[in-house]
């Protein structure tokens, strides 16, 4: 069973000025109600002011909401911040939230959006409004949810506004696997920064991610792990420098999954970047990346059943 979350907000109108298109959003869940996976919806509510402004610059938190950001952060954004962008950004960052609780519950569950891993203190960034992963990890530890996150980040981009807002944070780990001349120019600097060069594919990614990910999850013991699971390494993608293939998509997508799940640990994802000029080439493949994601969950989950293991 996929549990995803989603709201109608998630769809913003093309925005006036810029380049960001917001058509994949709807495309994916079409994609995903289209490929018959057993599959449970779950609408988010907007994520709460004060959870926002824990983590983001007050004023800037205000900027967003009243739709008054300053020209030169929308230009950093890469669109105009609307009413209705005020309030997608605010029902993504509870989505994210939400795909941590059903995580606890299921296993696994995915944000349709999010992991808007660009947006720093008091601006966004790279299309990056709220960072909903550093929110929802400090939400997480506030809660008392969890004592320790791991934010995985595999979108081709580095996650430096994740890494800046969580720095010196011992409680909160940032792994970040990226291309290493793509966008940003100036990289923050993560717990652990894995930098590939510009062509990497299937082999020597996956041989990266399963060097790393088993002993970081051993030694540094998560409660939960929060996945961006970007599909834009593609070898087609258009703002990406990898070549992974379709399958060594769906391959890193399991291996995540298959790992956390193995040593009994929730894992909730969010969607992370993808782009291209065929944007339902694009929603495909974040599709598949959730359908694989489930797939992971569920054998994991029979596994250890059938081996007589608590979840």
């Amino acid at each position: 069973m996929l549990h995803v979350v989603h709201h109608v907000d998630y769809m913003a109108p093309r925005p006036e000025r810029g380049t960001f298109k917001f058509d994949k959003y709807y495309l994916v869940m079409e994609a995903l109600r289209a490929s018959g996976v057993a599959m449970t919806e779950h609408a988010p509510d907007p994520c709460p002011r004060e959870w926002l402004e824990a983590v983001h610059c007050p004023d800037y938190v205000e900027q967003v909401f009243t739709a008054q950001v300053p020209r030169q952060k929308e230009r950093r954004i890469g669109f105009p911040v609307t009413p209705h962008i005020a309030s997608r950004v605010r029902h993504t960052n509870g989505g994210t939230w939400l795909a941590a609780q059903l995580a606890f519950a299921h296993g696994y569950a995915a944000n349709s959006a999010a992991g808007s891993h660009h947006a720093l203190y008091d601006t966004g960034a790279g299309f990056c409004v709220f960072n909903d992963l550093a929110v929802c990890a400090n939400r997480l530890i506030a809660e008392g949810d969890a004592a320790r996150v791991l934010l995985l980040d595999c979108d081709v981009h580095q996650g430096d506004g994740t890494a800046s807002l969580t720095a010196g944070r011992d409680e909160i780990f940032t792994l970040s696997i990226h291309a290493e001349k793509n966008f940003p120019v100036r990289k923050a600097r993560s717990t652990l920064d894995i930098a590939l060069p510009d062509g990497t594919g299937d082999a020597e990614y996956l041989a990266t991610l399963a060097d790393r990910l088993p002993r970081l999850l051993d030694d540094f013991a998560p409660d939960i792990v929060l996945y961006q699971a970007g599909v834009d390494p593609h070898e087609r993608d258009k703002l990406g420098r990898l070549s992974l293939s379709d399958a060594g998509l769906e391959r890193r997508d399991r291996y995540v999954v298959e790992t956390v799940r193995q040593r009994g640990l929730p894992v909730a994802s969010a969607l992370g970047g993808g782009y291209g000029e065929d944007q339902r080439e694009v929603a495909a493949r974040h599709a598949r990346s959730m359908i694989a994601m489930a797939d992971a969950n569920a054998s994991s989950q029979f596994t250890r059943e059938d081996a007589g293991c608590s979840t």
